[in-house]
């Protein structure tokens, strides 16, 4: 039996992401596809606009045969630790065969040549890093350009450019951290790029279906930047969404619209405000992303906070991303700590492997994780006894994490709230 990989946020799910199910199995010849997604909250530093198990429903409904969490330390992280936490759960599921993953340049050997470079850190490209920096050049600026310069090409350099091939470089260094057997493959991603917010014919890109669902949505924002109240129905984008999610998902989203999502970061700018509110700049920095310049800049600008996308434009600078911004916090919010980061690096990355959903005709798959897998199968969160002390730790934060999301869904949609402990595992 041979199984690939995905590594995913589906956030939302849509006809790419089932073309890349379809396509990673055919490639490889996998029986099956295993996903590793993003709990409520995705890596560019926001919460997802609909909760994890709808939107594992609709990956188990295309195709993938098993949908394991991947926990809000990793999913939240840097594109480097977004990358090793869920390639090494990938790897300790213990039966994944194949890495799939999409990028811009369907470049396997150049994607490597670059991986290669990065984790060995040659002297040459850390003496070229180090003067591109102290040009005044951002750090992925100066990277690409060290890059370029070892390379012997602009070219090979300027994959960075585009974020999937940037986290399939991340997948590649991963995957040689870790001495993991697991193989590595690539696919095209189709028509839209990732950014992209122009909705295609087939393949449109996650950036435009979220901005057809902020139409949507009853806390909504106009293009240019004003909040506005609005009651637009499901029907108002029902035509256009059609085309873009397939059949199976489209009755998903129609059935939950207003009730599950959409979500957005707007929806959680009291909590933000309250945590911000209890933290001097000597507490800030204790958080992770957060550096001592911007636990003071957060503070001074406290009074100037009027809502949690406005705030984090406002922290923008020229050598702070606004991802960075969005990730840091996004983490004071969760209470995600850099200690802990730190300490879950060193101890082995994971300490359990949450199943969120699978379906019923790969119940031999997860026989087989729980097998020959090295992590204990959580399948209800209240089994927990075989944790160390530092699994709890993770453990509870994703179960708040995720209490905290499903908060927000009740207070915008009235409806009812339903705790982690709650939710029972997804069987199709």
């Amino acid at each position: 039996m041979k199984i690939v990989g995905l590594i995913t946020e589906y956030n939302p799910f849509h006809n790419g992401h089932k073309y890349h199910i379809e396509q990673a199995k055919k490639i490889t010849g996998a029986d099956a596809a295993i996903v590793v997604m993003s709990g409520d909250y995705v890596q560019r530093g926001m919460p997802a606009i609909m909760p994890k198990r709808l939107r594992a429903e609709m990956a188990l409904n295309c195709g993938a045969c098993a949908v394991f969490e991947l926990p809000v330390c990793y999913s939240t992280g840097s594109a480097e630790l977004f990358a090793l936490g869920a390639v090494s759960l990938l790897d300790k599921l213990g039966i994944v065969d194949y890495l799939c993953f999409g990028s811009e340049c369907n470049d396997l050997q150049g994607l490597q040549a670059i991986a290669d470079i990065l984790c060995e850190e040659p002297t040459e490209y850390k003496q070229l890093l180090q003067e591109a920096l102290r040009s005044g050049l951002s750090f992925p600026a100066a990277r690409q350009e060290a890059l370029g310069t070892i390379m012997k090409t602009a070219d090979s350099s300027f994959l960075l450019n585009d974020p999937n091939n940037i986290l399939g470089v991340e997948y590649l260094k991963a995957l040689r951290r870790i001495n993991s057997n697991i193989k590595p493959c690539t696919i095209k991603r189709q028509d839209s790029h990732y950014h992209d917010r122009t909705l295609r014919t087939t393949y449109s890109s996650a950036s435009a279906i979220r901005s057809l669902f902020a139409y949507s949505d009853s806390f909504g924002t106009t293009s240019e930047g004003f909040h506005k109240r609005g009651n637009t129905r499901f029907s108002g984008i029902s035509g256009e969404l059609a085309k873009q999610v397939p059949s199976s998902c489209f009755k998903l989203l129609e059935e939950n619209h207003q009730v599950l999502y959409p979500i957005s970061e707007q929806d959680f700018s009291l909590l933000l405000k309250y945590k911000l509110l209890n933290k001097t700049p000597e507490k800030l920095i204790r958080y992770a992303d957060v550096s001592e310049e911007l636990a003071n800049r957060i503070y001074a600008n406290l009074n100037n906070f009027f809502d949690y996308r406005q705030f984090c434009e406002l922290l923008k600078t020229k050598e702070v991303t606004q991802t960075r911004i969005n990730r840091a916090l996004l983490h004071i919010m969760l209470g995600i700590k850099k200690k802990e980061q730190e300490t879950y690096l060193t101890d082995g990355y994971h300490y359990y492997a949450h199943l969120l959903g699978f379906r019923k005709d790969c119940e031999k798959v997860i026989s087989a994780i729980s097998k020959t897998g090295t992590l204990p199968l959580l399948t209800k969160l209240y089994k927990q006894d075989k944790l160390s002390d530092a699994g709890q730790r993770m453990l509870n934060q994703d179960i708040l994490a995720s209490n905290l999301y499903n908060s927000v869904i009740t207070e915008k949609f009235r409806t009812p709230f339903k705790n982690e402990y709650n939710h029972g595992i997804l069987k199709l």
